[in-house]
C-alpha cells in the first residue's frame, strides 16, 4: 500500500491513496456515456484525514477531483501517542467497523479500506475489524465516522 506523493512541493505534505476505481456509464440518446468513479483517501499522517469521491470521463481527472474534495473536507483525529484514545464501534448502512487502541509496537492490524484511512491519519498502532459489508466505499465512510466519534479522555 504505497502512497503517492505529488511532485508539486505545495501538495507534498499529503499522502493520497486510491481505494477504489469504478467504471460507470449512463445511457444517452447517442449511446452509452462511460466514465470513472474514484474513491481517494488523503491525509498528512499527523492526525488529519479526508475522503473524496470524484467522477470524470477518465481516471486521472477523477483522482484530481477526489483529492481536491478530500483536502477541503478533512477531519482532525484525536490521538493518544501513536494510537486512538478509546475503542469505538460504528454501524453505517450495512458496514460495521470496530476500532480498538493497541499497545506500542503492535502496528496497524486492519483490512484494506480501514488501513488506508488510519495510515493516512498517522495512526501507527491500532487493531480493527470490518464486520458488515465488503463494499470498500462503505467501509471507508464508516471508518471516517468512527474517527469522528473519537474523544480525547483525560486520565487522572
Amino acid at each position: 500500500m504505497k502512497y503517492q506523493q505529488r511532485s508539486d512541493p505545495r501538495l507534498s505534505e499529503f499522502a493520497e491513496k486510491v481505494v477504489q476505481v469504478n467504471r460507470v456509464s449512463k445511457k444517452t440518446k447517442g449511446g452509452n456515456k462511460a466514465g470513472y468513479s474514484v474513491l481517494v483517501v488523503v491525509g498528512d499522517r499527523k492526525g488529519r484525514v479526508g475522503v473524496g469521491l470524484g467522477q470524470a470521463p477518465d481516471v486521472s481527472s477523477g483522482v484530481k477531483k477526489a483529492v481536491s474534495y478530500a483536502k477541503k473536507h478533512q477531519i482532525i483525529v484525536p490521538m493518544r501517542g501513536r494510537t486512538i484514545p478509546h475503542q469505538v464501534y460504528v454501524k453505517r448502512g450495512a458496514a460495521k467497523i470496530l476500532l480498538k487502541p493497541a499497545p506500542p509496537g503492535t502496528g496497524v492490524i486492519a483490512g484494506g479500506a480501514v488501513r488506508a484511512v488510519v495510515e493516512a491519519a498517522g495512526i501507527r498502532d491500532i487493531s480493527s475489524k470490518i464486520l458488515g459489508s465488503k463494499n470498500q466505499a462503505s467501509n471507508v465512510y464508516a471508518t471516517m465516522d468512527a474517527l469522528k466519534q473519537l474523544k480525547n479522555i483525560q486520565i487522572k
